[in-house]
């Protein structure tokens, strides 16, 4: 065999250049696009629209609200890499994006919630998905089946976006009905005064649902958790951190008893902490509480930040009122909406 040194590489070279490709390890996740942010942001709205049916106004609404960041989207197309593209992900579930898509549709659902990808949340204890008031999102926004989630928004940003659809942000019970399986009564002791006090006597009365997530017991590899964190990321930096995020519904097991998609991994989520009754989004508060991130992110399997279970209450990390402008963002926070039906 002849040595590599003398391999004549000039003619792969100028193929290479000429065809604007970089050589890189084998097997190793490609950039999430050329594109710039804007040029993303843009195509997934458009495919938001029409895969959801979005009214023209209510996309205008929404475009308002995405043209005032400039980070808002679905990841720094300069560091973000994806695991998984949306074609590669249907073809793991035996099918072209379309036709994933159309397998995800449900019209129980859609005759209770008015709209595709939507799940009624309920008790299924005493009731049946038809008493339900509220749905949530199936996915993570922008709610399309095998689109990426938005991250680096702010939690004012996320309320905004919600309503901007005629939905809003959800209450921290109600994500947690949504992610255990059974939505039930708000449980927000105000007269404790402070979100600490408030989330350490939550977590006390349902600790013996510790470990329970929306997947039951944890199995490594049935959600969006086997992603991979950017070499060198300092904790969150637009720069230096991507968020390498599979396509929403890449994995169908990881489902709620409900029905819910991706609570767990791929994105943690803003909801909303009332701290008074006059504060609950699910009574139609517009003003709002403080902020609390919920569920887990896309490298879970492997960095355990901190501890997480379907009915648990966070810290008050980086905590601000939700309407705050200042509210917090990163690289794997998202959200998703809840409607009234009711």
């Amino acid at each position: 065999m002849k040595p590599f040194a003398i391999l004549n590489l000039a003619p792969l070279l100028a193929l290479t250049l000429t065809l604007g490709l970089a050589l890189a390890p084998a097997m190793m996740p490609t950039p999430a696009t050329a594109q710039s942010l804007n040029q993303l942001n843009e195509e997934m709205l458009t495919e938001m629209q029409s895969v959801r049916g979005i009214s023209r106004s209510a996309m205008g609404r929404i475009r308002a609200i995405f043209a005032r960041s400039s980070w808002i989207g679905q990841g720094n197309p300069a560091v973000t890499r994806h695991p998984l593209s949306p074609e590669e992900a249907a073809a793991q579930q035996g099918g072209s994006v379309d036709s994933v898509r159309r397998r995800y549709r449900n019209a129980r659902f859609e005759r209770i919630c008015g709209r595709p990808y939507e799940v009624p949340l309920y008790n299924p204890a005493t009731e049946e998905p038809e008493d339900a008031t509220v749905c949530a999102f199936m996915f993570e926004y922008p709610n399309v089946p095998l689109a990426y989630p938005v991250v680096w928004v702010r939690a004012n940003e996320a309320a905004e976006l919600c309503a901007a659809e005629g939905a809003r942000i959800g209450d921290a019970h109600e994500w947690e009905g949504a992610a255990a399986g059974a939505l039930l009564e708000p449980d927000y002791p105000f007269q404790l005064g402070t979100p600490q006090a408030m989330r350490a006597w939550h977590n006390n009365r349902y600790a013996s649902q510790r470990n329970v997530f929306s997947i039951g017991q944890w199995r490594s590899g049935v959600c969006a958790t086997g992603s991979f964190k950017t070499p060198g990321c300092n904790g969150g930096s637009f720069g230096g951190c991507g968020s390498n995020t599979y396509p929403a519904g890449s994995f169908p097991q990881c489902r709620s008893p409900l029905g819910v998609y991706d609570i767990d991994g791929n994105a943690a989520e803003h909801m909303n902490l009332p701290l008074n009754e006059s504060q609950m989004a699910s009574r139609g508060s517009t003003t709002l509480g403080v902020t609390e991130m919920k569920g887990s992110w896309f490298i879970w399997d492997t960095v355990r930040a901190h501890e997480h279970w379907a009915r648990w209450r966070a810290p008050f990390w980086h905590g601000s009122r939700v309407m705050s402008a200042d509210s917090h963002r990163n690289y794997h926070l998202g959200f998703r909406c809840f409607r009234d039906i009711r």
